[in-house]
């Protein structure tokens, strides 16, 4: 005789500003962030059973999650750090869910930040996000993560026909969201032309189509039961992974984004067309329209239309990072992939302020970790 699942809730969320944070480590970040999220989620310190904690590379420790949990005086009975680069946040709380579902834990603390602007240099930045790439054959040759993304994009942009201009779309959305967030690292309106116009980067990549850098911390809570604000439940989740770096990717148009998206729809009971917001991770603009034609959110080729279109702005049929995404909202490592979760939430509990929508009935969160190599997606439904 099998037991039916539980269910599991968005519960509580916290953040810090993204930007610059003189002086203040990843651990304050996360200290701030985490102590938002259980306050906002109306438990005490001592209900907290879980704690999930992503990992970052200012922070190098071998026992970051009970190190964290000492910090913040909890005592949970299940812990871990979870690494799966950009697709962390996502996965940490697909982990949550099952954490709770399994009824191993009733409220569990997921949380990421990084001082990643201010508590490295420049070239350490580089040197150590580059490693992502093949030790053999893409590290030696002094590739950066902009240079495998720019040459992922050279092939796509090929095959599609897509265009820097159709990019620069989503450069230019991400920051007029940005510009109604009070957190967000970059707030300035920018043009179609200046993203164009802005210095290469790696070809075809300006420095307008690429996430800044930042410093920042973000956490949820994911519990048994739901928030006095709102019901939001994990409803669906799905993860793909088809290779590690970008010499072993074996076709541009299909990474694994669209297995993790079924898995979570089949999951979910839904479809793409209920689906009535989007959360899809955006450390370059070639990332997002890869990430929406390829689950199927546009046409291979025609998110750049639908962006023309207004579809994704806020007041649009299928509103997208409401909060600026990665690309201007900031990007803080696993952090930055976790605030399109903590927006979701906010947006579906009706708590996200000036930039608040209609809030949505189900949203479509999605990560990737490395260069479109590890996948995961998550559907969050709205309970009346």
């Amino acid at each position: 005789m099998t037991t039916a699942l539980r269910s599991a809730y968005l519960r509580g969320a916290g953040g810090t500003p993204f930007g610059r944070h003189d002086g203040r480590s990843a651990l304050d970040l996360m200290d701030v962030a985490a102590a938002q999220a259980i306050e906002s989620s109306g438990l005490q310190r001592n209900q907290i059973d879980g704690v999930l904690c992503g990992y970052a590379t200012t922070l190098p420790h071998l026992m970051l999650s009970t190190l964290l949990c000492e910090r913040l005086a909890l005592r949970p009975q299940y812990a871990h750090g979870l690494q799966l680069g950009g697709a962390s946040g996502a996965a940490m709380l697909m982990a949550a869910r099952e954490l709770v579902r399994s009824g191993r834990c009733r409220n569990v603390l997921v949380v990421a930040g990084e001082n990643r602007l201010t508590g490295q240099s420049r070239d350490s930045s580089i040197q150590t996000l580059a490693q992502v790439g093949d030790a053999d054959y893409e590290v030696p040759n002094g590739a950066s993560v902009p240079a495998y993304y720019a040459l992922m994009a050279s092939q796509y942009m090929h095959r599609t026909g897509v265009t820097s201009q159709d990019l620069a779309e989503f450069a230019v959305l991400m920051r007029a969201n940005a510009a109604h967030h009070p957190d967000a690292h970059l707030r300035t309106p920018i043009t179609l032309q200046e993203v164009l116009a802005s210095k290469p980067i790696a070809r075809p990549l300006s420095l307008l189509d690429c996430c800044p850098i930042s410093d920042g911390a973000m956490a949820l809570v994911v519990s048994a039961e739901p928030a006095a604000q709102g019901a939001v439940a994990m409803v669906g989740a799905g993860q793909a992974h088809r290779h590690q770096h970008l010499t072993a990717m074996d076709d541009v148009m299909q990474c694994g984004a669209a297995e993790a998206a079924q898995r979570a729809f089949d999951e979910a009971g839904l479809g793409l067309d209920d689906v009535d917001y989007l959360g899809i991770y955006d450390s370059f603009t070639i990332t997002l329209a890869m990430l929406l034609e390829e689950i199927g959110f546009a046409p291979r080729g025609g998110a750049a239309r639908r962006a023309r279109a207004g579809d994704f702005a806020p007041t649009g049929a299928l509103p997208l990072n409401t909060h600026g995404g990665l690309l201007s909202f900031g990007h803080c490592g696993v952090a930055g992939g976790l605030a399109h979760a903590v927006e979701t939430w906010r947006q579906m509990t009706g708590q996200a302020g000036a930039r608040q929508i209609a809030p949505p009935r189900h949203a479509f969160i999605h990560a990737d970790g490395g260069v479109m190599s590890s996948h995961v997606s998550l559907i969050l439904s709205r309970e009346d």
